[in-house]
């Protein structure tokens, strides 16, 4: 069943209600990747069979896409709590809705199976997260490089008499756009070689599932990868990856609580990149294959730099830092003890929630807008605030459940667009967090 508009704007008037000063105990399970699940559905536009997808996060993003490819004449039917079986053998349309498409950036994916598999798309200018200019250039240089005609006149109309093959540089390692173009290139003439591709877990996963389909590429979990086009591709069945920024989020949690969690369905090489800035903020963690544990009691402090300089987390393309996870580092870095710069070199207006943990009692300097320098521990007391954004949602999360008192969190529909169930699963940990109307 989708989420009609209706749902959506519910859900962006509710507010969470946390008691906090509890610790979490439990285990949990990782949900699908949201950023893996969005592209490989847009994937599913490529074959005229169906495909079924198993660990979909139910979350408002992944709703909006799939009426997307309603709209445009796909059959999508729930077959299980995280199973969908989607059946786009006869589209309807290459007009892909406006309205939809403002609510996700993910909607730009649509571009590149639609040129691959009809020679044409009109796709409007996506939404999405505001923490700051996102390009589209990527996308539109490498569509454009593949043979696509593009014209922006308020939106892109995009036509082609068919996509050859060809070497295409990213000015930027931009994820989406090496999405779109793995996907395009899927379908085109000629081999295709991608260079300062962007390789994150959720990349790889669309590249594994477009083999599975019968696509044939190389180089998959590096920077260039080389796309040797086929005729046809087929349906299939495909197991979306683990969430690594959930993981990564619930280790906060823990963290900062003193609990005692346990998480369960990790990827340990996906995590490689980001347990190394937490143990910079004194969290440790226990792997033991796919199970996590974040044991209790821990005394966050902060590591320094040789020398006994401030040390620094920053973010970057992968296997950098994820950006997705600089406004949970920062909420962590509240409570530990001792001075840590984040350093968001990605995205300007990502850390301009902070103002809202330093309202809590959180001692944060932002330097500008891709400097924060974070003193702690710091005694947070329970606020008012509204989520601006998915990650900042997270962070305010985390700093409410750590705080004393209560706080109250706003337009809680965009954390429900990254997080699934987010109220219910905390419950499960004990957390005292209500979902309430307005």
């Amino acid at each position: 069943m989708l989420m009609p508009s209706t749902a959506v704007a519910d859900a962006l008037m509710e507010t969470f209600v946390i008691e906090g000063s509890q610790p979490l105990h439990g285990r949990i399970t990782a949900a699908g990747n949201k950023n893996g699940a969005l592209p490989i559905l847009a994937a599913c536009l490529l074959t005229d069979e169906p495909v079924t997808l198993a660990n979909v996060p139910r979350i408002r993003d992944v709703e909006t896409m799939v009426e997307l490819l309603v709209q445009l004449g796909a059959d999508a039917d729930w077959t299980g709590a995280n199973e969908i079986r989607i059946d786009a053998s006869d589209l309807v349309t290459t007009e892909v809705d406006s309205e939809l498409a403002s609510r996700i950036r993910a909607s730009f994916l649509l571009a590149g199976p639609l040129l691959a598999r009809v020679g044409r798309a009109s796709v409007p200018p996506p939404g999405g997260d505001v923490i700051g200019r996102r390009r589209l250039d990527p996308h539109i240089h490498a569509l454009a490089e593949l043979g696509a005609r593009i014209e922006v006149n308020g939106g892109y109309q995009m036509h082609t008499d068919g996509l050859r093959g060809k070497r295409i540089f990213l000015d930027e390692a931009s994820v989406m756009a090496t999405e779109n173009a793995v996907m395009a290139a899927s379908l085109a003439q000629g081999e295709t070689v991608i260079g300062n591709a962007a390789c994150e877990p959720h990349v790889q996963d669309l590249c594994r599932f477009l083999r599975s389909l019968g696509a044939e590429i190389d180089g998959i979990g590096s920077n260039v990868l080389t796309v040797r086009g086929v005729q046809r591709l087929r349906g299939g069945e495909w197991r979306i990856a683990c969430e690594h920024i959930e993981v990564a989020s619930f280790i906060g949690l823990a963290a900062v609580t003193g609990g005692d969690v346990v998480v369960e369905d990790v990827v340990p090489e996906d995590l490689a990149p980001i347990l190394p800035s937490f143990e910079r903020l004194g969290v440790h963690v226990e792997l033991d294959g796919s199970t996590l544990r974040v044991p209790p009691g821990q005394e966050l402090v902060v590591q320094d730099d040789l020398g006994g300089q401030i040390p620094k987390i920053e973010d970057g393309p992968w296997p950098a830092f994820p950006a997705d996870l600089t406004s949970i580092a920062l909420a962590v870095a509240t409570q530990a003890r001792g001075t840590v710069l984040i350093f968001e070199k990605m995205f300007e207006n990502r850390l301009f929630f902070v103002d809202k943990l330093v309202s809590m009692g959180a001692r944060i300097i932002l330097c500008d807008p891709h400097r924060a320098v974070v003193t702690g521990p710091a005694r947070l007391f329970g606020q008012r605030m509204a989520s601006p954004d998915i990650r900042a949602g997270m962070a305010m999360l985390i700093a409410g459940l750590c705080a004393e008192g209560t706080s109250t969190i706003g337009n809680v529909g965009e954390i429900d667009r990254g997080y699934e169930r987010i109220d219910e699963r905390l419950r499960s940990l004990g957390a005292r967090i209500e979902r309430v109307e307005g």
